[in-house]
């Protein structure tokens, strides 16, 4: 059996190339695995524009397959976990990384790393969400186990026009927090208070060095950005209020002080969606189910096939895109 796949390949000769192929079932069994998924959804997450584009050592071992991100139909399952036909969604654990991928038709995947596809969500919303709205879920989880309530301040989502930061927002919005959104990208308003956002702020602003501690503003934050401009909200952040922290997009420097910590008791929680636990995992997508409007998919998502990936994550890389793709395997 054939199918097709993005295969990222790299060798001294002809250095990096992607592109797209025709997979042997065979080669697919290769590699470590319990669970062949027919893939009927991927989507483009930072992380694989990132290998897709070969700008960051992302890819650790070649050739690979990326795609963070999946859902589709068990074929088998030789572990018992899941059974044929049953519909499931794959999250991070080093897939597009270390172990090859969901950006094609068929995936060999663990069992331990799936989880059932909530009932609430058809299989293309779920990859409307992928990767970067569970890890939004998993912040706003968190921001909500802290404690913070709707009427108590104001949130701030940063890279505002990202995958997480539009999920961020649409959440966020409809638990009933007043959200603030950070974005460089000026012409982004109208689409960012489509998803609920009362306020629009010039993410250049918090790109450069400031102030160890500044004007209180924000209650909790959703940074994706990293560098200066998480340093900055922190800064900005209310005495006892929460950052959590998720993304480099800035960079991976962390320019700061102790000050907003220490004199502030401000909370700086650091949020993984890779190796997350299959219980937070559950939480943050019931989360999304039961509470993500409807009508985000529509705004924020868009269908792209495979044979598009690379220029769509040349374009995410560039900044030249907002919202979130999905990629029709089977197109």
């Amino acid at each position: 059996m054939l199918f097709n796949a993005i295969l990222l390949e790299k060798d001294a000769t002809t250095g990096f190339s992607p592109s797209l192929k025709n997979i042997n079932k065979q080669q697919l069994l290769a590699q470590e695995g319990d669970t062949l998924v027919q893939v009927e959804y991927s989507s483009i997450n930072y992380k694989d524009a990132l290998a897709l584009t070969n700008k960051s050592p992302i890819v650790r071992q070649w050739p690979m397959v990326p795609g963070i991100d999946g859902v589709g139909k068990v074929v088998e399952c030789a572990s018992g976990r899941y059974q044929q036909g049953d519909m499931v969604i794959l999250n991070g654990w080093g897939c597009g990384e270390t172990h090859w991928g969901c950006l094609a038709q068929y995936a060999y995947l663990k069992s331990d790393w799936l989880i059932p596809l909530p009932n609430h969500l058809t299989p293309y919303q779920s990859m409307v969400i992928g990767t970067a709205g569970y890890t939004a879920a998993l912040c706003v989880k968190r921001i909500i186990d802290f404690g913070v309530k709707p009427e108590q301040g104001k949130v701030l989502v940063t890279g505002a026009s990202g995958g997480v930061g539009s999920i961020a927002i649409a959440l966020l919005a409809k638990l009933g927090y007043q959200v603030t959104a950070s974005t460089s990208k000026t012409d982004d308003g109208d689409y960012l208070k489509g998803l609920g956002a009362i306020n629009i702020i010039d993410g250049q602003t918090l790109k450069q060095a400031g102030k160890p501690l500044q004007k209180e503003q924000w209650l909790a934050v959703v940074d994706v950005v990293g560098s200066h401009t998480l340093a900055n909200v922190c800064a900005q952040t209310q005495y006892g209020g929460i950052v959590t922290c998720c993304g480099l997009a800035q960079g991976m420097d962390f320019p700061a002080t102790v000050a907003p910590f220490i004199l502030r008791g401000v909370t700086l929680a650091g949020v993984d969606s890779v190796m997350a636990s299959y219980a937070k995992r559950i939480a943050a997508w019931e989360l999304l189910a039961q509470h993500l409007d409807g009508k985000v998919f529509d705004h924020i998502g868009k269908t792209i096939t495979l044979t598009e990936c690379v220029e769509t994550a040349n374009k995410m890389m560039a900044g030249q895109i907002k919202g979130r793709f999905v990629v029709d395997v089977n197109q």
